[in-house]
């Protein structure tokens, strides 16, 4: 595997200014935040796997990354930065069955 000896450019550092919620963003969070379901999340470091389900093939797979983490942090009261092992997939599915499933663990080294 390639190694680049770059420091990664986080997403704060490659955007200037101020960055608020749209409102549609605001009703997105809403919504998760009320649809994800009662977890206990372990101590540790953490592995994520995110599923996205779109609709549209075109769809970028890491356009909804962030703002997903962004919820499940806040519902689970955790620190995003404790994930290390973060798994992102992309299915297609049929017009209005758009979805998102994940999972988190403890990360097994």
């Amino acid at each position: 595997m390639p190694e680049i000896k770059v420091k990664p450019l986080s997403v704060n550092q490659a955007w200037q200014g101020r960055r608020y919620k749209t409102k549609l963003y605001q009703q997105y969070e809403r919504i998760m935040l009320a649809a994800l379901p009662n977890l206990s999340i372990p101590n540790g470091p953490l592995s994520v796997s995110l599923t996205f389900g779109f609709s549209n093939r075109a769809s970028d797979l890491d356009n909804p990354v962030k703002p997903m983490l962004d919820i499940l942090q806040k519902r689970y009261h955790f620190d995003d930065s404790r994930i290390y092992l973060l798994s992102v997939n992309k299915k297609i599915v049929p017009k209005g069955q758009e979805s998102v499933t994940f999972e988190i663990n403890t990360l097994n080294d």
